[in-house]
């Protein structure tokens, strides 16, 4: 169609032009062969598009998580099922911390390290690409670095957002933590809490209530908490059993999510590619 584009600044087509252009057509059952496969792999992919926009709503805190969470365990703020009551300085030895460092400029920077920002936890979800490049010339300390299967806190934030919790499936090898952000350290020998357990203990009501009381700070935009009160919040703490049982649960729900994924990008390239086939006569 470029050839019958006019226009000196702003290129046009008009109608007359348009009905000028040639193309093959192929003969109308052929037409109608193309649309029916076009239509039934589209068809897979919506459904495949239903299913993973279904998990991801159900993923979310107020839906499945949170109704296996209270299935198992019930509601920490009355506790039912009288489990231990504890500090979470019972099972969480200290939060480590990283360092604030001052991030390259400019929109093209290419660094060999890059420090997370707040953002990268505050949905409750690990989110690396948040994040800013740092001079190549800084030289982190290896205990800085994210790894799997850290859980991440932010220790500063607004009311509504301090303390927010993110765990880390994956990430890039080159991320840092920054100085508002901690990770767990665990006590050992033995170990009594199961990250994921955590994860969601520190998004229900009570917890982050606890949290959100303890946060100090002058300005009513951001809030800090230092981890003599986050270690001072009592929680119910059931059995590590318990707890790594449902680690497993939400763990299969993340796998199932990616996998529903990976299939729905598979799809997306396979129609594509019909639709590359079908213009062209190959299919």
């Amino acid at each position: 169609l470029a050839d019958y584009y006019t226009g000196a600044t702003i290129k046009h087509l008009t109608g007359q032009d348009l009905a000028r252009y040639r193309f093959a057509l192929p003969p109308l059952s052929e037409q109608h062969r193309i649309a029916a496969i076009l239509d039934k792999a589209d068809a897979l992919r919506a459904k495949r598009r239903a299913a993973l926009a279904q998990l991801d709503t159900l993923t979310q805190l107020d839906t499945l998580t949170q109704s296996i969470f209270f299935d198992m365990f019930g509601d920490p703020a009355t506790n039912p099922k009288e489990w231990a009551v504890c500090s979470v300085a019972d099972y969480v030895e200290a939060f480590q911390g990283g360092k604030s460092i001052e991030s390259e400029s400019g929109d093209n920077v290419v660094s060999r390290n890059r420090v997370l920002k707040v953002s990268a936890v505050t949905g409750m979800r690990y989110l690396p690409e948040e994040s800013k490049p740092v001079p190549d010339n800084y030289a982190p300390p290896e205990a800085h670095f994210v790894k799997e299967g850290d859980l991440l806190f932010s220790r500063a934030n607004t009311s509504e957002l301090v303390g927010a919790v993110a765990y880390v499936e994956s990430t890039p090898s080159n991320v840092l933590l920054p100085d508002k952000l901690w990770r767990f350290v665990w006590r050992k020998n033995p170990l009594r809490a199961e990250r994921l357990f955590v994860w969601a203990l520190f998004q229900t009501a009570p917890v982050r209530d606890a949290i959100a009381g303890r946060a100090t700070g002058t300005s009513g935009s951001m809030k800090n908490i230092s981890q003599e009160k986050v270690l001072g919040i009592h929680t119910i703490l059931p059995p590590i059993e318990l707890q790594r049982e449902f680690g497993a649960r939400i763990a299969t729900l993340r796998r199932l999510q990616i996998t529903q994924r990976r299939l729905l990008t598979e799809l997306d390239s396979l129609f594509a590619s019909l639709q590359h086939r079908a213009f062209r006569s190959e299919l």
